[in-house]
């Protein structure tokens, strides 16, 4: 067998160098040579590792991007979602505020309409004091205030004449322990006074534990309203006003005169 395939391999090559050379060009393989091919170098491999490296960093750029822009769309969406359900709760806290401030709103209409006709009724019984307060009747029972005594002697009334001409009856002026209390405390100007509460017997004293007349004569007239009170203190008519059936006297134009009476004698026109 060894024998044979050398001398094919003897036949072959005789052919071969027994042809001509245009022959042989056909024969050999032909190499795709490029024109101004240039040598394979070491700057190639730099070249070829960086352009790898280069597309790795820019796929790895583009999943970080991708990443990015998913956790932000993830976000928007979580975040679109909470306003949604804050606008709802916002929207049914509103409608509860707004149904809470109509309640107090028709609450306090009812009060007030409540107020107006307890104050109307007050009124009209104040007005109609002599017939809805059946204690009140001649003798009248005057509780004196202090200011009211200050006044009187200002303008030179005689209080039980000026009583008796304000409401044409017999009267029994009241002075209370707190009152004569306070005319002390005010000194010598108010002397002339005191000696002429104390000295005369138709003055009627009445005592009480009080500290201040007001609070006195607001008390005494609540539990037992046959009074009619004689002041000219602005804050003490207030909160007498709110009592019903108490007549008010005080001074106009030098005379004695009673709320709410136009009946009575010297009362403004």
């Amino acid at each position: 067998m060894c024998f044979l395939f050398s001398c094919a391999v003897v036949m072959i090559t005789h052919t071969a160098l027994s042809l001509p050379a245009s022959l042989l060009l056909y024969i050999t393989p032909k190499r795709n040579k490029k024109k101004n091919a240039k040598p394979f170098t070491m700057g190639h491999v730099k070249q070829k590792k960086e352009h790898t490296i280069k597309k790795m960093l820019m796929k790895e750029k583009s999943l970080s991007l991708k990443k990015k822009r998913e956790a932000e769309s993830y976000h928007a969406s979580t975040q679109s979602k909470q306003i949604r359900h804050d606008d709802t709760v916002t929207e049914q806290a509103k409608r509860d505020m707004a149904s809470v401030q109509f309640r107090k709103l028709q609450l306090t209409q009812n009060d007030s309409r409540e107020a107006n006709n307890n104050a109307n009724n007050a009124i009209i019984q104040n007005n109609m004091f002599l017939s809805s307060n059946q204690n009140l009747g001649p003798p009248f029972r005057i509780w004196l205030d202090t200011n009211f005594i200050n006044f009187s002697l200002q303008n030179k009334i005689n209080i039980v004449e000026g009583l008796m001409d304000c409401l044409l009856a017999k009267v029994i002026p009241c002075v209370c322990s707190c009152v004569i209390a306070e005319l002390e405390k005010l000194g010598k100007k108010f002397a002339l006074a005191l000696k002429l509460i104390l000295k005369d017997k138709r003055f009627e004293r009445l005592y009480c534990e009080n500290q201040y007349a007001d609070d006195c004569v607001v008390a005494c007239v609540s539990k037992a309203p046959i009074y009619i009170v004689a002041t000219c203190d602005q804050e003490l008519k207030r909160r007498l006003r709110k009592i019903n059936g108490v007549p008010i006297m005080y001074i106009s134009k030098h005379r004695y005169t009673v709320e709410r009476l136009p009946e009575a004698y010297g009362a403004p026109p």
